[in-house]
């Protein structure tokens, strides 16, 4: 085996570094001319314990605090990994505990499955904190969701939600209590309640119909081309 000579070919003394190349660096260059991508998998990360009922009662929440609309067991068991009857029962168990300390939030399950809502009883402070003072001018979230009834109605929650890429359920929520959107039946196909704007939303906007709103809806997508999953 011959011995490796530190001078390259005409003559000069490498720099200190310059013969410490990666060897598979080197060997991907060598085959394509570009450096190979390296295959190195992010690792996953590790799931929570949820053996204890405490543990699953916060992933529960965790669950319902995002979600748009009702949820079932099913769908929660299977996000969770965990048997369909552990869940129910201990959804059971949450909404009483909610109902038994006075919380201000109501654990319900309602025809298409359950979701967190604002305890009736505070509802007044809420629609106060929503209509009143520094909270009196729409947000950026809330004038983009009012854009997206009023070209796209009558729309579901969740296909409002699709165009925007975000939960909307507060943002819905501070638009009702403004008078400016209003249910209106429900979806045939999901049973989703619909919204449509107000004759207030028009007043404010001092229109005289919705066909007096500026040409921008070709600039959303179709609620047909939305899935509602």
């Amino acid at each position: 085996m011959s011995e490796v000579d530190d001078h390259d070919s005409d003559g000069r003394v490498p720099a200190p570094g310059e013969l410490d190349v990666d060897s598979d660096l080197a060997d991907g260059l060598a085959e394509s001319g570009e450096p190979r991508e390296s295959t190195a998998v992010a690792p996953e990360r590790e799931l929570p314990d949820l053996t204890s009922d405490t543990a699953l009662s916060s992933a529960l929440e965790a669950l319902l605090l995002v979600v748009d609309a009702p949820v079932n067991e099913e769908s929660l068991a299977a996000a969770l990994e965990q048997p369909v009857d552990r869940v129910t029962e201990l959804l059971r168990t949450m909404a009483e505990d909610l109902t038994d300390r006075g919380s201000g939030m109501d654990l319900r399950r309602v025809a298409e499955g359950w979701r967190f809502y604002t305890r009736d009883t505070y509802a007044p402070f809420v629609e106060k904190l929503l209509m009143g003072g520094q909270r009196s001018k729409l947000t950026r979230a809330a004038l983009e969701t009012l854009a997206v009834i009023a070209y796209r109605q009558p729309v579901t929650r969740s296909r409002i939600a699709a165009v925007r890429g975000v939960n909307v359920d507060g943002v819905v929520r501070s638009l009702l209590a403004r008078g400016l959107i209003e249910e209106n039946g429900t979806d045939p196909e999901t049973g989703g309640t619909l919204y449509v704007t107000t004759e207030l939303f028009l007043e404010r906007l001092g229109l005289s119909s919705l066909s007096d709103l500026p040409p921008i809806a070709p600039l959303l997508p179709e609620v047909d081309s939305i899935d509602d999953s």
